[in-house]
């Protein structure tokens, strides 16, 4: 995730830094704010079989990546109105990246006693707002252009401060500090990699 997200932030870079910027802002601080309002009803929170600080966990990481996947929805419509090559380049790479954001999804909510079909679900769930978003925006690409590189960016902010706030700290507590630094390492230089072979191709 930590990789999408600075794929996304070199692309929102490249097309707009300050709209970029402020995009990363805005992301972190919908993900804080959403967690802030989130702990002061943590109480009542519910999602199947889940309650309290277990219900807070899932709805705020199924709430955040079904957010930003409106923008990488965005981002797939426009990149086509650039041209066949970049729109398959970002359609792959997003398709990619989505997996570990199901991944992180599910290893979230079965821990805590939802069902893998459940959590597999939920998974689906927060990207359809990619192929709902693609073709209006692939439509009226002209008017979608110039808030796309703050919808990178927000995708970007979201997902880093969701990584840095939840997932990493769940990891450091159930495993050494060694083996998380070493899978992060390998994962975000794999998912690099593989981005960078889309690109060549």
């Amino acid at each position: 995730m930590l990789a999408a997200s600075t794929a996304l932030a070199w692309e929102g870079g490249r097309r707009g830094p300050l709209r970029l910027v402020a995009g990363v802002f805005l992301g972190a601080l919908v993900v804080a704010l959403t967690r802030r309002l989130l702990a002061r009803r943590h109480h009542v929170l519910h999602l199947g079989a889940l309650r309290g600080a277990d219900a807070f966990k899932a709805i705020g990481i199924v709430a955040v990546m079904t957010v930003h996947s409106v923008t990488e929805g965005v981002g797939v419509g426009i990149s086509y109105g650039d041209g066949k090559a970049l729109g398959v380049f970002i359609t792959a790479a997003i398709a990619v990246h989505n997996i570990p954001e199901g991944l992180a999804i599910s290893l979230v909510l079965v821990p805590r006693g939802t069902r893998p079909l459940a959590a597999a679900w939920w998974s689906v769930f927060s990207s359809l707002p990619q192929p709902l978003l693609a073709v209006p925006a692939f439509v009226f690409v002209e008017y979608f252009s110039p808030i796309l590189p703050a919808g990178l960016g927000f995708a970007a902010g979201a997902m880093a401060w969701m990584v840095v706030s939840e997932l990493l700290p769940e990891a450091r507590a159930s495993a050494s500090g060694r083996s998380v630094a070493l899978v992060l390492g390998l994962a975000f230089a794999a998912m690099m990699g593989l981005q960078a072979l889309l690109l060549a191709a």
